[in-house]
């Protein structure tokens, strides 16, 4: 099965309400277009907190997650207002709720959705080894994630110069369980250790200053019920 993700920012002035109704609207436009096998949804509906351990940016993004059974690349997304990027991922759900709840409904909690390039000067397959096999389990073990979807960038599908070697959505049950980092990192005394050892592992195989992270809610707008294999 074929994963697409497709990027698409805020238009200036366009407030928060306006980007998740015109993403929504792009999402069932899409499976009506493309009649995908699933279709997933993850926007910044609202703006995150003004303080947080977590740098959550402002900026306003969508990940729309297409899931075919085809290699056919379809131009319906190229005139979407916003539209940054296009890639084939690889996906991988390390660990996966079970989802019980209808289609157009938020999926319960929030997301921490990650965008990063790997580290210069560092071999490809040191990459993908630190990320799958050092950071996955250790943020599994910190992190009180109930959802974990990891995309490996494969190839661009569009002209944008933009480029991202993974693309990370985290979600935790609760938002506070995300915001607060008491419940995210650990309480006391592990919390310091804890974020410590998160930064020092992703700053050994991510280019750091160049992370985004982004406080998203998720939708399946069309869902599959094994759009793809655990690793």
């Amino acid at each position: 099965m074929r994963k697409e993700i497709y990027l698409v920012r805020g238009k200036e002035g366009e407030d928060y309400r306006a980007f998740t109704d015109r993403i929504m609207q792009t999402g069932r436009d899409a499976v009506k277009a493309l009649r995908p096998l699933a279709l997933k949804i993850t926007v910044t509906e609202a703006a995150p907190p003004p303080f947080s351990v977590i740098p959550f940016r402002k900026d306003k993004i969508a990940v729309i997650s297409v899931y075919r059974d085809n290699s056919v690349t379809e131009d319906f997304f190229h005139d979407v207002e916003g539209i940054s990027g296009a890639f084939k991922v690889e996906e991988a759900l390390p660990v996966s709720y079970r989802k019980e709840w209808p289609d157009g409904n938020p999926t319960p909690g929030v997301c921490l959705l990650t965008l990063f390039k790997r580290k210069p000067g560092i071999d490809y397959d040191l990459f993908i080894h630190r990320w799958h096999n050092g950071h996955t389990p250790l943020s599994l073990k910190i992190h009180p994630l109930w959802n974990y979807n990891r995309n490996v960038v494969l190839q661009k599908m569009c002209d944008s110069d933009i480029w991202y070697d993974g693309i990370v959505e985290e979600q935790t049950r609760t938002r506070e369980t995300l915001t607060n980092p008491f419940k995210f990192f650990g309480s006391f005394p592990v919390i310091i250790g804890n974020m410590i050892a998160v930064y020092r592992d992703v700053s050994s195989f991510i280019h750091y200053k160049s992370i985004e992270t982004y406080l998203t809610i998720e939708y399946h707008i069309l869902s599959n019920e094994t759009p793809s294999q655990n690793p």
